[in-house]
C-alpha cells in the first residue's frame, strides 16, 4: 500500500511525496519445489519420449535386430514406426518414464536450492569455487 503525505518547502505550495511499500517474493516451500521440478520434467519426457523410442530401435538395428529400418536414419526411422505401428507405438512405455522423471529429477533439480543453502549454512562457504561442493 503506497501513502501520500505533503511537503511544504518555503514559498512553494505543497507537494505529494509517494511512500511505496515493495513486497518480497515468497520462497516456495520444498514440497512446491519438488512438485514443479518434477513436473517440468515430465512434460520435458512426454516432447522427448517418440526420439528416445527411435534411438533404442536405432541401437537394436545396429546389434543386428530388425534389418527393415536400415539406412532410413533417425527421421526416417520415426516416420516409420508411427506410419507401420501406429503413433501410440512410439509412446510405449511412457508410463514407467514418466515415473522416473518424477522421481529423480524432483530429487535432483527440485532439492539443488535447499541442498546448496544448508551446505552454504553448515561449511560457511559464500561462493565461488568454494561452492563447488554442492555440485558434486
Amino acid at each position: 500500500m503506497a501513502s501520500i503525505t505533503t511537503t511544504t518547502t518555503g514559498t512553494q505550495q505543497p507537494r505529494p511525496v509517494r511512500h511505496v511499500q515493495t513486497k518480497q517474493a515468497a520462497v516456495p516451500g520444498i514440497g512446491v519445489q519438488l512438485l514443479t521440478a518434477g513436473t517440468a520434467a515430465c512434460i520435458a519426457d512426454l516432447f522427448t519420449f517418440p526420439l528416445d523410442t527411435t534411438k533404442v530401435r536405432l541401437q537394436v538395428q545396429g546389434e543386428g535386430g530388425n534389418c527393415a529400418l536400415q539406412g532410413r536414419g533417425v527421421l526416417g526411422t520415426l516416420f516409420y514406426i508411427g506410419k507401420h505401428e501406429g503413433p501410440s507405438s512410439l509412446y510405449s512405455g511412457i508410463v514407467p518414464g514418466l515415473q522416473r522423471q518424477m522421481a529423480f529429477s524432483a530429487i535432483r533439480i527440485g532439492a539443488y536450492d535447499t541442498v546448496k543453502n544448508k551446505y552454504m549454512e553448515m561449511s560457511g562457504v559464500t561462493g565461488g569455487l568454494q561452492l563447488m561442493g554442492v555440485r558434486v
